[in-house]
């Protein structure tokens, strides 16, 4: 058999009733991809499923939290291109066939991601208000032909984050490592983007859903949206494009479209 070309590191954390759901939907893929575990909190719960789809665990003998264990995640890769796959999200089948098209056909990729749905309460949709803008934040990437370019891509992250982490598949001989600076809770993937965005190569923007991510009361995400971290680390990032009395403006809007994150808050 064919060595694949393509990883999915899953950053397994505590008792994820999700696991599971995110390891069969990696298993479906059309193209065969490795798939690994990774984890700072191990248990008899996580290597019990490792155990089951005969998967490898590694554990993170450092420092653990997000940016670590993310770094940690793709230091145990051993193939060019790989996917941190979060342990509450699932992947449709099409996923990494239609990624590693992309990065092949790229001179020199940096990263690809794709469109994404959200999973709420259990039914996926992409009738998010927060999914819209960023789709539509996104159609300046939707060309082929600007790829390469430094200028538009750096204009599209001044505005917000529109990439989905879990969507991102980085191609690591091009990649500089670590990729996750230990300096945000919330804003660590969009900080990588930006130090991304400055490099030589290619962003690849697969207009497809083809990425769900779960919203739930248990989420990081919505933890943070709480207690209102992310919009101060939101503030600091659009400072990093703006003067700071126009990225105070552009972060006022941003906080009040992130709300929609939070499952107790109103729909638009």
């Amino acid at each position: 058999m064919r060595r694949a070309k393509h990883s999915f590191v899953i950053c397994a954390y505590k008792e994820s009733p999700y696991l599971e759901e995110c390891i069969l939907s990696l298993k479906k893929q059309m193209l065969r991809s490795e798939i690994l575990i990774c984890t700072s909190t191990p248990n008899a719960y996580i290597s019990g499923l490792a155990k089951k789809y005969d998967l490898p665990v590694y554990v993170n003998p450092g420092e653990s939290g997000i940016t670590q264990d993310w770094n940690f995640a793709l230091s145990k890769v051993r193939t060019r291109y790989a996917t941190i796959a979060h342990q509450d999200d699932v992947y449709e089948p099409s996923y990494s066939l239609e990624v590693l098209k992309r990065m092949k056909r790229s001179r020199r990729p940096i990263i690809a991601f794709t469109d994404y749905a959200e999973i709420r309460n259990g039914v996926k949709t992409t009738d998010v208000r927060m999914l819209k803008i960023k789709r539509f934040m996104m159609i300046p990437l939707r060309p082929r032909f600007v790829k390469s370019s430094r200028f538009i891509r750096r204009r599209v992250l001044s505005f917000g984050d529109p990439i989905c982490c879990p969507s991102v598949t980085y191609a690591l001989d091009y990649v500089e490592r670590p990729v996750f600076a230990d300096h945000f809770r919330s804003c660590e993937d969009w900080e990588a983007w930006e130090k991304l965005s400055r490099m030589k190569g290619d962003f690849l923007y697969i207009p497809k859903p083809l990425t769900c991510h779960r919203i739930h009361e248990g989420s990081e995400t919505t933890a943070i949206i709480r207690d209102h971290q992310r919009g101060n680390e939101n503030l600091e990032m659009f400072s990093k494009f703006w003067p700071m009395p126009v990225a105070k403006l552009i972060n006022r809007f941003y906080n009040k479209s992130e709300e929609s994150n939070d499952l107790n808050g109103k729909e638009c």
